[in-house]
């Protein structure tokens, strides 16, 4: 049994091929280039899927935050084709299969729900859009969404920041904490949804294996924090101190303006639909995660 994943080949994908191949399922990435357990998106457009495909996975994306790398126009269709294009790609592609898989799990971001100081957010908070982010999700969203004439289970998973130790934001913070430079980012006091990497493929694979799983899941953890509260977890993890804050001007200059409120802005974002269908989080809180980060 095959498990198809659109942008296999990044940090999300690289872990969850892991515990797929460890559960017995065969997992193809698709990607630019192909190779062993590699099918190319001109694979999937002219050839469809495979016929023992039995879950599909869309998380292709170009990474939003990069050091010095500015939105600009163009950079910001590349962020939205590498979502909303392939993510439609792979609708399609399962509309027009002969032999559906039985789910679809597309990943989305919590970039949906409007920051704000005090308000929390479940699966049942519906939200308009805000920014380019929010329009950005809502378009993503849509482009996931199959013809009532197709049997395939829907899931939407929301991710918030993924945390693991080869990749996503620590792998921005490794060093300065390590140089005991680190700190709270801009106020340290916007929330930080966040979610470690085992968990986050968990709660993909038990969307996949569990028939009850539809409709739009929040990747997140229960043990929702303050980004101030993270790092001040993290630096104490790593046995180093928590005294310089990384400024929001700093944080500006560094990724832009637009970007930079990714950082300096955050929703109290909780899985409450994750909880009530029985996944069981790996590291619900930010201690032991941040003790397993730096292991």
């Amino acid at each position: 049994m095959s498990i198809i994943v659109g942008g296999g080949t990044g940090f999300i994908g690289r872990h969850f091929a892991k515990l797929g191949a460890s559960k017995g399922y065969k997992v193809i990435s698709v990607s630019r280039n192909a190779g062993p357990n590699r099918i190319t998106w001109q694979d999937v457009s002219r050839s469809g899927l495979p016929e023992d495909c039995i879950a599909v996975v869309s998380m292709s994306g170009e990474p939003i935050l990069q050091p010095f790398k500015k939105w600009t126009p163009d950079f910001k269709e590349r962020i939205r084709a590498s979502r909303v294009d392939k993510t439609r790609l792979l609708s399609a592609a399962i509309a027009q299969s002969s032999k559906p898989p039985k789910v679809f799990v597309s990943l989305s971001g919590v970039s949906y729900y409007k920051p704000h100081p005090n308000k929390e957010y479940t699966e049942e908070s519906l939200v308009e859009p805000y920014d380019y982010l929010s329009e950005l999700t809502r378009d993503w969203e849509r482009a996931a969404a199959l013809p009532d004439t197709v049997s395939t289970r829907s899931v939407i998973v929301r991710t918030g920041v993924v945390l693991g130790k080869d990749g996503g934001m620590v792998q921005n913070l490794k060093t300065p904490f390590y140089l005991g430079a680190g700190g709270p980012i801009g106020s340290g006091k916007q929330w930080l949804p966040w979610i470690h990497v085992d968990d986050m493929v968990g709660i993909i694979l038990f969307s996949v294996e569990n028939d009850n799983v539809k409709g739009v899941l929040n990747g997140t953890a229960p043990g929702v924090v303050a980004s101030g509260e993270f790092t001040k977890s993290f630096a104490s993890a790593m046995w180093r101190p928590h005294l310089f804050p990384m400024p929001a001007f700093v944080v500006n200059n560094m990724f832009g303006s637009e970007a930079g409120i990714v950082m300096l802005e955050g929703q109290k974002v909780t899985p409450k639909r994750a909880l009530e269908l029985g996944y069981k989080f790996k590291y619900p809180d930010v201690t032991s995660a941040c003790k397993e980060l730096v292991s």
